[in-house]
């Protein structure tokens, strides 16, 4: 039986009770690129320390939860193709103001055009690079 979907359930319920606390405790949105941006220009403040501790958080918990949860992702072994993708992801975050979590979860949760809009967009760009890489280029 494909079960796949169950996890895909899981993470994004996982991820909107996130996003959801996060609004309520702090009265902020969840957006990861904010976060980053607020830390490496200093206009944290006084959030330095959660801000860091929400970062650790997302990156320790995958690596604590390995043993329990075998990997199972398709992810390339070319670290070339890794960060030249990690660039891309980093220069369409700033350039749409915001990432996923910030305009995908938080943004439409909250009814804002402008995240609605921005999802749209990068959902869009996203499937047009797939269908172009696969189809026209046949790299993936």
């Amino acid at each position: 039986m494909q079960t796949d979907w169950l996890w895909g359930l899981a993470g994004g319920l996982l991820i909107g009770g996130a996003g959801a606390l996060f609004l309520l405790i702090n009265g902020r949105v969840m957006g990861a690129s904010g976060i980053i941006g607020a830390l490496a220009d200093g206009s944290a403040g006084a959030g330095w320390k959660e801000n860091t501790a929400f970062l650790v958080g997302l990156i320790a918990m995958p690596m604590l939860l390995l043993p329990v949860f075998p990997s199972q992702t398709h992810l390339t072994e070319n670290l070339a193709q890794v960060a030249i993708a990690g660039a891309l992801v980093g220069f369409g975050t700033r350039l749409a103001n915001g990432c996923t979590s910030g305009h995908g979860v938080c943004g439409i949760s909250r009814l804002s055009l402008r995240g609605i809009v921005a999802t749209v967009i990068y959902i869009l760009a996203g499937g047009v690079m797939m269908a172009t890489l696969r189809h026209g280029w046949e790299l993936i």
